[in-house]
């Protein structure tokens, strides 16, 4: 039985020491970063490994692929895709149906280059954040729309685009992140818009999304909804806000917890994210010393948790929809080339 963490590794193959670790602390998942990736060849010899240490029948391999500054498979191991907001930009000018094209098919194809050409199985997107102007650039150009309505139907349809290909989709970051004016991977940023205004603007998407399988938390501060804890590790955002209002009940990690957003002993944050409601707690900078309190201190993944988990698997066990890969992406290619 898996126990309730994501994995990252150090490099471009598994070490003996990273081998023999995962073999005894049974992560749920493993996620790759730009460290992981060289050359076509090497990237699949890693997904095997990750898979053959997960040690299950569908093992979770996860990456943020989203296109734009977010690709961690870039040329020529995947083709470039252009951020989230150009394909809002589709939607604005050639209008909905254009716009709900190009989101599908960016999905559909994102997931194709995946798990055709390496055995990549979950997409950290759509992002769920909404556009504000003063937006760090940590979000940006990844937020759709500064529409609610967009950004649901565009992530809806980026969600089913990559569906379609057998990958799991992973929304993000609960319950949103368009408003933050620091970078979470840096400091902890405070969001101090009202109840009312998150209410308005930033739970809407998520909301909409509610019955996707997958969603990851924010590390933010939302003082209108708990002034002392950041959502990863707030027992009442989690509870009241994510499960209660927005209604999501898919299956929820948390962001990186080595990201800077959380201060503190490693073994202890990653504890108090489960004891708020994470299913999963994700650890990505492969530092095994990191890894070894992050495993220590979550327990096999059971009860609600592990009911998630396989609802979530069954998105990859289906696998694609047949169609044509070249004739969607030329498709996708003349979409976009009315706003290039």
């Amino acid at each position: 039985m898996p126990k309730a963490w994501i994995a990252g590794c150090s490099g471009l193959a598994l070490t003996a020491d990273e081998r023999a670790f995962f073999a005894d602390e049974r992560p749920w998942g493993f996620i790759l970063f730009g460290r992981n990736v060289s050359e076509p060849a090497q990237l699949r010899d890693l997904v095997a490994e990750l898979t053959e240490a997960g040690a299950r029948d569908t093992v979770p391999i996860l990456v943020d692929q989203e296109g734009g500054r977010v690709q961690r498979l870039r040329p020529p191991l995947a083709p470039r895709y252009p951020p989230s907001m150009t394909v809002g930009r589709v939607h604005e000018r050639d209008g909905e149906e254009a716009g709900l094209r190009a989101a599908w098919l960016q999905g559909r194809l994102l997931g194709h280059d995946l798990r055709d050409g390496y055995g990549i199985n979950v997409d950290c997107l759509p992002c769920l954040d909404v556009a504000f102007p003063g937006t760090h650039s940590v979000i940006g150009d990844r937020a759709y729309s500064n529409d609610p309505a967009v950004v649901a139907a565009l992530g809806r349809a980026a969600a089913d685009g990559l569906m379609a290909s057998g990958v799991l989709p992973v929304m993000k970051h609960l319950p949103g992140h368009g408003r933050t004016d620091a970078d979470s991977h840096l400091e902890l940023p405070r969001v101090r818009a009202t109840r009312a205004e998150l209410e308005a603007v930033d739970f809407p998407p998520f909301r909409a999304l509610r019955d996707l399988p997958a969603g990851m938390t924010a590390h933010l501060l939302f003082e209108a909804l708990d002034a002392l804890r950041p959502t990863t590790l707030s027992p009442s955002t989690i509870g009241e806000i994510i499960r209660g209002e927005l209604g999501f009940d898919g299956l929820l990690m948390s962001d990186d917890m080595s990201m800077k957003a959380l201060d503190g002993d490693m073994g202890d944050l990653t504890a108090a994210a489960i004891s708020a409601g994470c299913d999963l707690a994700l650890h990505c900078n492969g530092d095994m010393a990191e890894m070894a309190k992050v495993a220590a201190s979550v327990p096999e993944l059971t009860g609600r948790a592990a009911e998630r988990a396989e609802r979530a698997l069954d998105v990859i066990r289906r696998g694609a929809t047949p169609g044509s890969i070249d004739e969607e992406r030329r498709e996708f290619e003349g979409l976009l080339a009315l706003v290039a």
